[in-house]
């Protein structure tokens, strides 16, 4: 839809509450812009906006933002529906977890406190959007004639990455929903919505007992074996699960994206990542063992970072090997300690939030600037997924996700398009 149609989507609808949520730093504007629509079409339309960025910038984006009311701070479900319930109030003065404008001033309510079992949330409302859910397919992954869902196994993280906004955007806490409720959920996407690719949205997958206990619920429900779920995890996680990674995959883990960013010591500990290359190492010779795609992420653009060592994190990733790579701009997120540390030292030299999607550079390193690491990113990826022999390996892979993405990304010139983006 685009912002025409989406006028006009509002002024059919008549709401009293339009409310957009920012997935990411980069969405910002795009929050701004829907819900600037919605004021022109009813000034009297209450707006509402949440989500990790706008809880760190609470008050910043309501200065800079008239057209936005209220901002639900952290946990969202609670806060809305009591928002929702005193929509016709004048003021919001008793609702815990929100920010708004009153009178002129804008004001910071005490933070709500966490839910303590997720498993007491409801299923998320696919009823509403049962018309369109159908038409939406992970055609890169799972093909044409694989519908996809999107579950929450988890909130939060253990771990304290300093580039990360997860865990403190949940206060230093991972709250898990129970295998058996995930299990259930994925059975009610399958039969009522035929998705057949499942995207686990957890920032961390856990270890131990938990994940064998999930991957038993899962083979115990009803669905056939083309059921496909992918998840993100740490590499030393799925050393830890070693033995429970052939039930896994017979469950129908086909995809793990593992957060590996370097291979260099010092950068792993700057990052407080708790890993080594030796650990991703393991991890993706576990994977693949196990017919399970291993895609691994890096990050270049940490202040210390040269060409030379950017260069030697290509030698590592082509060491390494994995089925598929992502390399990432480091980028400092509002909330995170890397965004404190950038802005008191003076690194950020951009702004525009739209930015901020770790494709585009947003600041130097000491000895390179943002455009020579945004010539950087280029060449880590013409390097990976440029070579003939990977692209080859990769079409006549005996993997069927793997071919399937490779034949994707031949048919589009990928490594061309990433061209455009600088």
């Amino acid at each position: 839809i685009d912002w025409k149609g989406l006028e006009k989507r509002i002024e059919n609808l008549k709401p009293d509450i339009v409310a957009s949520s920012a997935l990411a730093t980069c969405n910002t504007y795009v929050v701004a812009r829907t819900l600037e629509i919605a004021k022109k079409v009813n000034p009297n339309v209450l707006t509402v906006t949440g989500g990790q960025h706008f809880t760190v910038t609470a008050q910043e984006s309501l200065e800079a933002y008239p057209e936005i009311d209220v901002i639900v701070r952290g946990e969202g479900e609670p806060t809305l529906v009591e928002l929702v319930k005193n929509a016709d109030k004048k003021s919001f003065g008793e609702i815990k977890g929100i920010s708004f404008r009153y009178k002129g001033k804008i004001f910071h309510n005490p933070p709500r406190e966490l839910i303590e079992n997720l498993d007491e949330l409801p299923y998320p409302g696919y009823h509403f959007v049962k018309d369109i859910v159908n038409k939406y397919h992970f055609a890169a992954m799972a093909g044409f004639n694989a519908p996809y869902a999107l579950i929450e196994g988890s909130r939060g993280c253990p771990h304290t990455c300093t580039f990360c906004t997860q865990w403190r955007h949940w206060l230093g806490k991972w709250r898990v929903k129970s295998p058996k409720r995930i299990a259930d959920e994925m059975e009610f996407c399958y039969n009522n919505y035929g998705s057949r690719f499942i995207w686990l949205t957890d920032d961390n997958l856990g270890a131990g007992e938990r994940i064998r206990m999930l991957a038993e619920e899962i083979l115990r429900k009803d669905m056939k074996d083309d059921l496909m779920w992918f998840v993100q995890a740490r590499c030393d996680d799925i050393i830890r699960n070693e033995k429970f990674l052939p039930k896994l995959r017979s469950s129908g883990l086909c995809w793990v994206l593992l957060g590996v960013e370097s291979p260099r010591k010092s950068t792993l500990e700057s990052f407080r990542k708790d890993i080594t290359a030796e650990d991703a190492k393991k991890a993706v010779k576990l994977l693949k063992k196990n017919n399970i795609a291993a895609h691994t992420m890096f990050i270049i653009g940490e202040r210390k970072d040269t060409t030379k060592s950017i260069k030697s994190l290509r030698e590592f990733v082509s060491e390494l090997d994995p089925d598929f790579a992502i390399f990432a701009i480091l980028t400092p997120f509002p909330g995170t300690e890397i965004f404190e540390e950038a802005k008191r030292n003076g690194w950020i030299e951009d702004f525009n939030w739209s930015h901020y999607d770790m494709v585009h550079a947003i600041m130097p390193t000491e000895t390179l600037s943002r455009k020579e690491v945004q010539e950087e990113l280029y060449e880590c990826y013409r390097s990976f997924y440029g070579s003939w022999k990977r692209r080859l390996q990769g079409i006549f892979s005996r993997n069927q996700l793997r071919r399937r993405v490779y034949w994707y990304m031949a048919s589009r010139g990928i490594v061309e398009q990433f061209k455009t983006l600088f």
